[in-house]
């Protein structure tokens, strides 16, 4: 049942969030390289692998249900940490270039291993992640602490044996996909096709084979001949979740385009150019920063698109261009605090957004590490937070109320307390259950609706 929000106990739909697990440190001095910069389950939900800015990749496994506990739900732990990117220097530019993840992407499953993509800035990998629980033993020309034997003495020929041994989770680098981007790729997505993926960075959009590193083909390519002319830049992009021809990508003035690989080998002209009139009553200063789009992602149903910008989240039908056919506040009390955003750089913040499994619901993040829901059908919204103060196992999370102006009650908390060191960039929700991973800084969350 992924049906939604919780915010009164009275409907039979309603959704308890409650606490499950927090992972990494309890210090307050965050070590910069464990700094949480991407999240992601894999297609079954077994599996929630997470990005740091220190290039490493921890994977949590799902651990088998207790039958004979129902009421305990099943709990994340780590299976493997490795690490994928490591800090290099572009000796042309004379640039470093950061080790951190920039994104994650399982592949879908085909045998009894795993594969991700993971990028940092410049180049993807290809990991295999794969367990080993036997090892050969009773080599003829090897002893068993490796040690190789000179065949003349060898005077009876054995058979090698698999015997058991504690299991073991190995990464393996698979595919290196470098040297195609000149700058900062910020989304890879996987194609329906399970063959090909796309990688797009700030003026471009390639399109690579998995098993071909050694060239990819430029599908986008928004650059100005003159780059003083630059207007825009690519923020995102996704290939539809069926159709292995149709992808998007969103752009820093607030539009989405839809591009057809079938009309010619460069997409520059799109198919469909998705973009909601601005309302004059907003315009201000900050109008084109807010208006960037940080995330665009497709409901699993592939009928919807859902984009975030800095103050809203909008869900588009892709049959609909004129404007989105939903439209979500997610904290509308900043609009007029826009000023000290822009010069704490707050207003460059990029926030990602989810669907839960059954596209009923959405959820994205927000600042003093809260974070929000909403349930499309029963057009309700919640603010939950992340923090160690209520983190009891089975504990529901109490809905928030930020006080905009005035008058505050007694739960409300006034904009002014809020913290905007503490903000929730990256989330997911679990393909299949109510169960959501939200990153706070260095640490990881995970919550599940309260079983009764």
């Amino acid at each position: 049942n992924c049906s939604g929000v919780a915010v009164d106990n009275g409907g039979s739909n309603d959704v308890q969030w409650c606490f499950s697990q927090v992972k990494g440190a309890i210090d307050d001095d965050v070590a910069e390289a464990d700094i949480i910069s991407t999240v992601e389950f894999n297609h079954s939900g077994e599996l929630l692998a997470t990005g740091d800015k220190g290039g490493r990749v921890v994977i949590f496994q799902q651990e088998i249900e207790n039958k004979s506990q129902p009421q305990c739900r099943s709990e994340y732990n780590v299976y493997s940490t490795f690490q994928s990117h490591e800090p290099e220097f572009d000796y042309l530019k004379s640039l470093e270039i950061e080790e951190k993840i920039n994104k994650i992407r399982w592949l879908p499953q085909k045998n009894a291993a795993q594969f991700l993509l993971s990028t940092n800035d410049k180049t993807i990998k290809l990991w295999k992640i794969s367990e080993r629980d036997k090892r050969p033993e009773g080599y003829n020309l090897k002893e068993e602490d490796g040690r190789y034997i000179d065949p003349n003495t060898v005077t009876a020929l054995r058979v090698p044996v698999f015997r058991p041994m504690d299991l073991m989770v190995e990464a393996s680098p698979r595919r290196v996909f470098a040297n195609a981007h000149t700058y900062h790729i910020n989304s890879i997505s996987i194609n329906s096709d399970h063959e090909t993926y796309l990688s797009a960075d700030d003026l471009r959009i390639n399109l690579w084979h998995q098993e071909i590193t050694d060239r990819s083909f430029n599908i986008v390519d928004i650059k100005p001949a003159n780059m003083e002319e630059l207007t825009e830049v690519i923020t995102a992009a996704e290939f539809h979740p069926h159709q292995c021809n149709t992808f998007v990508y969103s752009s820093s003035k607030g539009t989405i385009r839809l591009c057809d690989m079938r009309a010619s080998a460069l997409c520059d002209t799109h198919s469909k150019l998705f973009e909601e009139p601005e309302d004059p009553s907003n315009r201000s200063f900050f109008s084109e920063i807010i208006s960037s789009i940080s995330d665009v992602k497709f409901s699993h149903n592939g009928r919807y698109m859902m984009t975030r910008d800095y103050l809203s989240v909008k869900i588009w039908d892709l049959n609909m261009e004129s404007r989105p056919v939903e439209t979500y506040q997610v904290h509308e009390y900043l609009r007029n605090k826009l000023c000290s955003l822009y010069e704490n750089d707050c207003i460059f913040d990029k926030f990602e957004c989810c669907w839960n499994g059954n596209d009923s619901v959405v959820m994205t993040g927000s600042y003093n590490n809260f974070f929000r829901m909403f349930d499309r059908g029963q057009r309700r919204d919640v603010t939950l937070e992340a923090s160690r103060e209520g983190s009891k196992p089975q504990q529901v999370l109490k809905p928030r109320k930020v006080c905009a102006d005035g008058k505050r009650k007694k739960d409300e908390i006034s904009v002014d307390s809020l913290d905007f060191n503490k903000k929730i960039l990256h989330t997911a929700w679990h393909p299949q259950d109510n169960v959501i991973a939200v990153a706070t800084t260095n640490n990881l969350y995970i919550f599940q609706d309260k079983v009764n």
